[in-house]
């Protein structure tokens, strides 16, 4: 079932079993708000087991980008597009939130981010192949992020 993300009044729903429940669910609203004042787009959500095909496709940009697989447990997806963008979102259970920006008419506005929750370790996979950058947020508390650009169609 889908869920529309409300960033006035954060909810950890979907998200439970994350260790960092309250930060991933921050993170998740921080997303939320930027595609609302942005492209006025409500960002919804749905369960993971419930999205294999966004699941599938964030999964070969990594495996064929970088030779990236992630061990932490997919919870929620999100997949839209916004003006000539097309978006995907994977959240996962350890606090990371993938997103991949595939823009249709550009080839060199595509790209892959990487979003650690407050309070998270940076996941053994993106160890020493990336550097976060800080970003403060009133709903995530601290965000680190990092990006790589995608060379590949999809």
């Amino acid at each position: 079932m889908s869920y529309i993300v409300d960033f006035k009044n954060v909810s950890t729903v979907g998200l439970e079993s994350s260790p960092v429940v309250e930060a991933l669910a921050g993170l998740r609203a921080n997303e939320a708000r930027y595609f609302m004042n942005k492209y006025k787009h409500e960002f919804t959500v749905v369960p993971a087991r419930e999205s294999q095909e966004t699941l599938d496709y964030v999964n070969r940009i990594l495996k064929e980008e970088r030779d990236l697989e992630f061990s932490s447990t997919p919870l929620e997806t999100s997949r839209f597009q916004v003006e000539t963008i097309k978006m995907a979102y994977v959240f996962y259970e350890d606090g990371l939130a993938v997103n991949v920006m595939y823009t249709v008419d550009d080839p060199k506005k595509r790209a892959v981010g990487f979003k650690l929750s407050e309070g998270m370790e940076v996941p053994k996979e993106l160890e020493g192949k990336f550097k976060f950058a800080r970003q403060k947020s009133k709903l995530a508390g601290t965000i680190r992020g990092s990006f790589f650009v995608i060379k590949g169609e999809y």
